[in-house]
């Protein structure tokens, strides 16, 4: 790798832990499952990034990076689609002295 794809690739990785901390303070506040798939996926992405720069012999054509890439990715599918899932309506609950 040259030394501006190793500079691209570090702006990448770090651009990507801003964002799971960014999900993780949101995840901590709601306790809401989507907010960690997306904190997890996206530090995903910032390892995959870590990685590859690191790796001088490998390139992206390397098996393991794109298992991890599907990771990150199933994990957004899956925050997005539990997200949107129907769920039964709420009752609300009985009404003392009426």
């Amino acid at each position: 790798m040259n030394q501006l794809n190793l500079l691209i690739s570090g702006a990448i990785a770090a651009a990507a832990l801003v964002v799971t901390l960014f999900f993780l303070r949101f995840w901590r506040s709601t306790g809401d499952r989507f907010f960690l798939y997306f904190a997890v996926s996206f530090a995903l992405e910032a390892i995959t990034r870590t990685l590859l720069a690191l790796s001088h012999d490998q390139g992206e054509q390397t098996p393991v990076f794109y298992l991890l890439r599907l990771v990150a990715y199933a994990l957004i599918l899956l925050a997005i689609i539990g997200k949107n899932r129907r769920r039964p309506p709420v009752e609300a609950p009985p009404r003392i002295g009426s």
